[in-house]
């Protein structure tokens, strides 16, 4: 089973992200190492987490012209849809799931942080977004159009402000295992 530590790989030095993004690696990290009388208790709590770690950037991305249906938040919403899959079937007792979810979470965070995470942060940075306030200190920077890919440069040009949300990359997320 594949485990995450935190490493500099993973900073964006955007400390609030990385905050956040050390917590859910070291939340992760407790699931991993839980015995089955813990093991749903860390992941519900990993689940709280991730759902408001995911939230917060989705509402900075809305604050600074992601349009709603952008290939990371849609990547947000598949992940912790997922991730509640896991947590009803380990209430009725396949508790093996969430150990397969957590490899397979350690497999894809790098992925997503240093790609999609990692494109924010510079967008964030770009704009002069303060996370802290919502303050968002050079407007100009502000694209004109929504943001409708990931924001990065790893987009396809399908992906580009104001291209067709149909085009958009598909979410990928940890498969729930049958």
């Amino acid at each position: 089973m594949a485990h995450l530590e935190w490493s500099d790989a993973l900073n964006l030095d955007l400390p609030l992200m990385d905050d956040t993004h050390r917590e859910f690696v070291d939340l992760l990290a407790a699931v991993d190492q839980a015995g089955d009388a813990d093991l749903l208790s860390r992941w519900r709590t990993l689940v709280e987490h991730t759902e408001q770690h995911f939230g917060q950037e989705d509402d900075w991305m809305s604050s600074t012209r992601f349009a709603s249906g952008n290939c990371h938040s849609m990547q947000h919403k598949v992940v912790l849809q997922v991730m509640r899959e896991g947590t009803a079937r380990a209430e009725q007792g396949d508790l093996q799931v969430l150990r397969v979810m957590a490899s397979e979470l350690a497999l894809w965070f790098p992925q997503h942080a240093q790609s999609m995470d990692a494109s924010l942060a510079l967008h964030l940075r770009r704009v002069g977004f303060d996370p802290a306030t919502g303050v968002v200190h050079a407007p100009g920077a502000l694209p004109g159009a929504l943001i409708h890919g990931c924001g990065g440069t790893t987009c396809s040009d399908s992906d580009a402000p104001g291209a067709d949300e149909s085009t958009a990359h598909p979410a990928t997320a940890p498969a729930v295992p049958a």
